[in-house]
């Protein structure tokens, strides 16, 4: 049986979360590299290795810290609207020829899962789209959901991708959560369908010359315990490399300690016989 124990107040988790590392200059319009929730950048990083670019390191985000409400897919809620909190970054603007491919790599790590037993689904999902620089969505590139069957690309209960994926379609390697990003529960893996996809490709061809920006993002579903992730690398516009590079913002020690008390506590305890 399955327990939730939440803190005496939830909202205290937003005080100690990496928030806004770069503010837009102008209204409306993404013109720097921000995050929302947790971000970050790694090198080898237990299952997650550095990717086929050949980069030394690579960029993140994770529900671990994440916001409430942030990370929802840009298209809208999924059935059931269930998202509870995550995390989102986006690039600086790029300028693009109609025509120009987008390529990047990506890797979706989930600790959370499905158990049949439980009558319910605990199924995390991850995203990347692209904007123009009206903050007008030109394409859903891709989706990765947790699921029971293990197959994480393309998500279940999403829209389709409207990027190339190589491979197309992605199980992942059932039980490999071991990633700093996923915080406290790294290492940890709850019912069916958590692990990790590996470097998938993701290519798109820009549809009109014009300014855009690259958005992803990692949501929680139901609940906001054992926490998914999704690193990204080597994004690269007509061959040039687009290189996110977000510039943080310091928290207060006392906030950093109330984090470190709020994670030791337990924000959402989930407590299973049979994980």
């Amino acid at each position: 049986m399955k327990n939730y124990v939440p803190a005496s107040s939830p909202r205290l988790l937003g005080v100690a979360v990496l928030v806004l590392l770069a503010i837009a200059s102008f209204p409306g319009v993404a013109v720097a590299d921000t995050c929302t929730g947790n971000c970050g950048t790694a090198g080898a990083d237990g299952v997650v290795g550095l990717s086929p670019a050949g980069n030394s390191s690579y960029q993140w985000v994770s529900t671990n810290l994440g916001v409430t409400g942030v990370g929802v897919l840009p298209t809208g809620a999924l059935s059931g609207a269930s998202e509870t909190n995550g995390s989102t970054f986006a690039t600086s603007l790029f300028s693009a020829t109609a025509g120009d491919p987008l390529n990047f790599f990506f890797n979706y790590t989930s600790s959370d899962g499905s158990d049949p037993a439980l009558g319910g689904e605990f199924s995390d999902y991850a995203w990347a789209a692209l904007f123009d620089s009206s903050n007008n969505m030109a394409a859903l590139l891709f989706t990765a959901r947790t699921s029971a069957t293990g197959q994480a690309v393309p998500a279940f209960g999403a829209p389709p991708p409207e990027a190339a994926l190589t491979p197309s379609t992605v199980t992942v390697t059932a039980k490999a959560t071991t990633w700093s990003p996923l915080g406290p529960w790294s290492g940890n893996c709850f019912g069916l369908g958590c692990g990790t996809t590996g470097w998938v490709l993701s290519s798109f061809n820009i549809p009109a010359t014009g300014d855009y920006y690259l958005k992803v993002g990692a949501v929680n579903w139901r609940d906001e315990a054992f926490d998914s992730g999704l690193a990204f690398d080597g994004i690269t516009v007509a061959g040039k490399p687009i290189t996110p590079t977000p510039t943080t913002t310091p928290e207060p020690a006392t906030v950093l300690m109330l984090a470190s008390g709020l994670l030791g506590a337990g924000i959402y305890r989930r407590r299973t016989a049979g994980r």
